[in-house]
């Protein structure tokens, strides 16, 4: 398997089972928009390799394990690194943006870059089948059903996180190899439907 694969994983996995048997660690690295707007900015960063549970861990992992080799495949390893940590952070950013006046809001989980590398994956392989459903159909469902739970707020998972990295791998990627606009036209339009009728709900006052 791909080392930088290994490493983020192995990252993740560590990372978060210190905050599963140390709470103080837990509250000192998550997503707090109380404490980033003080200055800890670094929870931007730390709070994405932490989970609630094994579980949320699991699922983020196995996610990862299934789509970063499409990625990998295609960009190299340092690619993959790459998209992995502009979607990390196209989730923070677009959370800070959009719960910035709620000082007690908290998030945890690696869900945005994962996220960020599936939309990656189905952009650079647009035949991808995900549990017998084409590639774009599972990306278009998944985020339709986060602005769903972003709308809801009837769970903790970090709906808005995932649609940040969706935005930062869709972007990124497109950058990266402009003529996925060519060879790709239909993926690229069927992705963006559910980021821009985000945007539309945002700028409404929707969401």
């Amino acid at each position: 398997m791909e080392l930088f694969l290994l490493a983020i994983i192995a990252a993740n996995c560590l990372f978060s089972y210190q905050g599963f048997k140390d709470e103080s660690f837990f509250r000192k690295y998550e997503f707090h928009i109380g404490s980033i707007r003080a200055g800890d900015q670094l929870r931007m960063l730390t709070s994405a390799f932490l989970h609630g549970d094994l579980m949320h861990l699991v699922f983020n992992m196995y996610s990862l394990f299934l789509f970063a080799p499409y990625v990998i495949a295609q960009m190299g390893g340092l690619g993959f690194v790459v998209v992995y940590f502009v979607s990390l952070f196209g989730g923070s950013l677009l959370t800070y943006y959009l719960h910035k006046n709620d000082y007690g809001y908290r998030a945890i989980g690696a869900s945005g870059a994962v996220t960020g590398i599936v939309y990656a994956a189905i952009l650079v392989q647009p035949n991808l089948q995900i549990w017998f459903l084409p590639g774009y159909v599972f990306g278009i469902g998944y985020l339709l059903y986060s602005i769903y739970g972003m709308r809801a707020k009837n769970d903790n998972i970090g709906h808005t996180a995932h649609f940040g990295g969706a935005i930062g791998g869709y972007v990124y990627t497109i950058v990266r190899d402009p003529s996925i606009l060519i060879d790709n036209l239909q993926t690229v339009t069927i992705l963006a439907i559910p980021i821009i009728v985000l945007f539309f709900m945002s700028k409404t006052g929707k969401l």
